[in-house]
């Protein structure tokens, strides 16, 4: 396997899809962030470089548990190999994946929130979507179980690229791809996509207007865009802004409540925005496992009283939201 990310099955889906003139800032992004030094990028790329040839097998991507091949036998040395290999790439934050039988418990149950989001979305099938802040592509490529013409994700986490090539390696899919840019590197106002999502990104930028009008010049007319963002209970003023850090996090701005987070999607220029789902997040859910050893959101609450955070903060609840972008003439 090549110790290098090929990009060019994107390049050629992007064309296939019609988005074709949008492959030359993609490209500059793209190799610009490639070369950014990152120390640990030689141990990522050994990983990879150590995954066994495995024969094909059924790939499945419209399950709880994304999984590719034959399950092998756990004392077999290609199952050995394999989950050393696939350890080499922690933490794994985002999943479950059970590649030839080797399952990797991911920290998020990533399942149980997109259970909770689908069936409230519009169709995917056919439709071009984009993934704002990915993490490692498990969404993506249930996208692409559930239809998706192409999926494209974003974020420029080298680990989380190097996960996502790992899964791939054996999945095999061309719908799906992972670019390593942030979000300030897309072309602007493509106007391109039916369907945007972001999920869990939303309360980490500072300015949470312009973020949202950027959202929505990613999205054709009568585009769907998919917010997914921490909220805290209150009336449409309501608005919590972290001194310093919130359930350990340093990069938390803005925690706003429903009705305000809908009030805001209404003045950036979305209609028909409404809530769909409203979770606090469990330690079920969120979790250390083998595959994220270290501090999880266990650690992030307080120990004798889980609904507030160790700041003392109301601990994460999540909302999903789903909202229609306005006409390209209203800005």
């Amino acid at each position: 396997m090549s110790t290098s990310f090929d990009f060019a099955p994107f390049y050629q889906a992007l064309a296939q899809a019609g988005l074709g003139k949008w492959q030359p800032q993609f490209a500059a992004e793209i190799e610009q962030a490639l070369a950014k030094r990152d120390g640990n990028l030689p141990a990522w790329l050994a990983a990879l470089q150590a995954l066994p040839d495995l024969p094909d097998g059924v790939c499945s991507l419209d399950q709880a548990e994304v999984s590719a091949g034959k399950p092998l036998p756990p004392e077999s040395s290609e199952f050995r190999l394999l989950k050393e290999a696939l350890l080499k790439l922690n933490p794994w934050r985002k999943g479950p994946f059970n590649l030839h039988g080797v399952k990797i418990d991911s920290e998020w149950r990533s399942d149980l929130k997109w259970a909770r989001v689908a069936p409230h979305v519009a169709d995917l099938v056919g439709r071009k979507i984009l993934d704002v802040g990915c993490g490692n592509g498990y969404y993506l490529l249930r996208m692409v179980g559930a239809g998706a013409r192409i999926a494209v994700g974003i974020d420029p986490s080298l680990l989380f690229l190097a996960q996502f090539m790992a899964v791939n390696r054996y999945c095999r899919q061309n719908r799906a791809f992972l670019l390593p840019i942030g979000f300030e590197q897309l072309p602007e106002e493509m106007q391109c996509f039916d369907t945007v999502f972001s999920m869990g990104v939303f309360y980490h930028r500072r300015s949470p207007f312009d973020f949202l009008r950027s959202l929505r010049m990613l999205l054709r007319k009568d585009g769907e865009l998919v917010l997914e963002t921490l909220v805290v209970e209150g009336d449409k003023n309501t608005v919590l802004v972290p001194p310093e850090r919130y359930a350990r996090m340093n990069n938390v701005w803005f925690i706003p409540s429903v009705a305000a987070m809908l009030l805001w999607l209404r003045k950036a220029g979305f209609v028909d925005a409404r809530p769909v789902d409203l979770c606090r997040t469990a330690v079920e859910e969120q979790r250390c496992t083998e595959w994220m050893p270290g501090e999880s959101l266990a650690m992030c609450l307080a120990p004798d009283n889980p609904a507030i955070t160790v700041e003392g903060h109301p601990a994460p609840v999540r909302a999903d939201r789903k909202s229609t972008r306005l006409n390209s003439s209203h800005t």
